[in-house]
């Protein structure tokens, strides 16, 4: 079903999702201050809006895919913001990382103007936004998510309602704990291989069918071979999701001993540059440590 779609944030992830909505037959009206992001999208077919707010009014979905909870609190609720554009009836769908308390304020405001909002946020990366693959994981009214599932499978393949406002949200907290600690495990492990001389790739293709075998390894040991670090997902971006863990495990009394540890790592690579690096660049952490470099013999 053609529906209205509203798309704002047009990232490294926004962006690639955005096309793949066109290609599925939705109108989209298109809204971010990066204005060559917003070219590329008219040239494809999508409509230009001067604010989150004209957005909202030319749409009956609309999607954000920012950065962090204030920006999306801000285009949200702020000024020239998507609930000042909202009609009745209409749908937020918020696919970004944010912390659940946020996620269910920003339902509660929405309700009041007879808004419905989802918290969907996204696992794969920008291969899987490209490709259109995304598991998306939804939290909020069933059936408010049953009118946008046309619009979910536009952007992802798994698309799974985990519960009330704020559990989408909450399932990526999980998501990012076992992504970043197996990036940082594997690190360990190939740091452990490249010092004691052995070749890597051939490590690699002994333990990938095994239980040491992991979607991150496939993603992650290739990349990390052909020290390509260019951001699919950034040390800047995951930082930022593992602190929104440690203060929401904080906040409801769950220690957290490994993901502390991996926040602190985050924190010596961004002190070392690496902020804008591929999470994969956890491996540098570790090679700096034991003086070595995972390459290809």
């Amino acid at each position: 079903m053609e529906r209205k779609v509203g798309f704002i944030g047009l990232g490294i992830m926004g962006k690639p999702m955005t096309l793949n909505l066109m290609k599925a037959g939705h109108t989209l009206t298109v809204f971010d201050l990066n204005q060559e992001a917003v070219s590329s999208l008219v040239e494809a077919g999508a409509t230009a809006a001067a604010s989150p707010k004209k957005v909202a009014e030319n749409s009956d979905v609309i999607i954000t895919m920012l950065p962090a909870s204030k920006h999306v609190q801000e285009v949200v609720l702020g000024e020239n913001g998507v609930l000042e554009g909202a009609k009745e009836g209409s749908v937020i769908i918020d696919m970004s990382s944010i912390t659940p308390e946020v996620s269910k304020e920003l339902a509660a405001e929405a309700a009041k103007k007879g808004v419905g909002m989802l918290d969907a946020p996204v696992s794969g990366g920008e291969p899987k936004a490209i490709d259109g693959t995304l598991a998306i994981m939804v939290g909020g009214n069933e059936d408010v998510f049953e009118s946008v599932q046309s619009v979910l499978y536009g952007m992802g393949k798994d698309v799974t309602l985990v519960g009330d406002n704020g559990c989408g949200v909450t399932a990526k907290l999980a998501n990012q704990i076992i992504v970043n600690l197996n990036i940082a495990a594997m690190s360990e492990a190939l740091v452990l291989a490249a010092k004691a001389g052995i070749n890597i790739e051939k490590m690699y293709q002994a333990i990938r069918g095994g239980l040491a075998g992991s979607t991150v390894l496939d993603a992650k040991v290739p990349m990390i071979l052909d020290r390509n670090f260019v951001a699919g997902g950034s040390i800047a971006i995951n930082m930022k999701d593992i602190t929104n863990v440690m203060d929401t495990a904080h906040e409801i009394g769950v220690p957290l001993p490994l993901s502390s540890q991996l926040l602190e790592i985050f924190h010596a690579l961004k002190v070392d540059g690496k902020i804008k690096d591929d999470h994969g660049s956890i491996v540098r952490y570790y090679e700096k440590l034991a003086n070595v470099e995972v390459k290809r013999v």
